[in-house]
């Protein structure tokens, strides 16, 4: 071997280990090297625990079903007691049951908002989604003789810092609120949400949507609207902004423009 030929890549190994720790070199490839291999540790424990983040994901919004229709029970096995709901795939423009088209069981609505095939794009967004997805999963819940006893419908919209998610519980008559609340929201703590609050979700217990001439009323205002207090939800303390969005939110998806279609069949004995 020549004086002017490339050192054997053996050299170049035993120079890197021979140099400084404190070298330029030998300290940058050891910071990339521990990069690569955290990288590598993360991406692994995040792939291993997606199915189980996927789970609690679904456990959770049994639960919150469960709560905003009142049966659910402290250590209750929560499969059980949610297969007492049927699920059904609802087309929003006809009120109308689409399960031949989509497994109720699988149907994801939040990301058909992102479909431009199942969504359309809104002009008028009171709610702040930007698209609305076509097709709802909503819960039907009936008594032992069979009998309709609740609906659970899915909610959305934007407060103050974020989107929220939730579901709102109506009686068989499709006009009276049994309940009301959010699982997915990132409001400020002790102000927005509050929506969280088991004080504030009570206050919705008992509201009415609609007055006898058929006109949606329901409001969340710091002051009662003039169709009076069988309308009326107090606003959140100091959560203008929030207490907005949620009145926004409620009135798009019961109007005309959510679930109004299916409600009014609902309210004429057709369901």
């Amino acid at each position: 071997m020549s004086d002017t030929q490339s050192p054997e890549p053996k050299g170049v190994i035993a120079r890197f280990l021979a140099a400084s720790p404190d070298s330029v070199g030998k300290t940058i490839f050891v910071a990339v090297a521990v990069c690569l291999v955290a990288s590598m540790i993360v991406s692994a424990a995040a792939v291993s625990l997606r199915p189980v983040q996927e789970a609690n994901k679904l456990k959770d919004k049994q639960v919150n079903v469960l709560q905003v229709a009142g049966v659910y029970e402290p250590g209750i096995n929560v499969s059980e007691a949610f297969a007492a709901f049927e699920p059904h795939v609802l087309e929003l423009a006809t009120g109308e049951f689409a399960d031949d088209q989509f497994d109720p069981a699988t149907f994801d609505d939040i990301a058909a908002a992102n479909d431009p095939d199942l969504s359309v794009a809104l002009d008028d967004d009171p709610a702040g989604i930007g698209r609305k997805a076509k097709y709802r999963v909503i819960y039907l819940l009936r008594d032992d003789n069979g009998a309709l006893d609740k609906v659970i419908l899915p909610i959305q919209g934007y407060g103050l810092w974020s989107t929220l998610y939730g579901f709102i519980a109506l009686e068989a008559n499709g006009n009276d609120i049994y309940g009301l609340q959010f699982y997915q929201h990132g409001e400020t703590p002790g102000l927005g949400a509050e929506v969280d609050n088991p004080r504030w979700k009570a206050l919705w217990n008992g509201k009415k949507l609609r007055d006898e001439a058929g006109d949606l009323q329901i409001t969340v205002s710091k002051i009662q609207p003039a169709a009076g207090p069988d309308y009326y939800v107090d606003a959140l303390a100091g959560a203008t902004l929030t207490t907005v969005g949620v009145d926004n939110l409620v009135k798009f998806w019961m109007g005309d423009a959510g679930y109004g279609p299916f409600l009014a069949k609902l309210q004429a004995g057709d369901i």
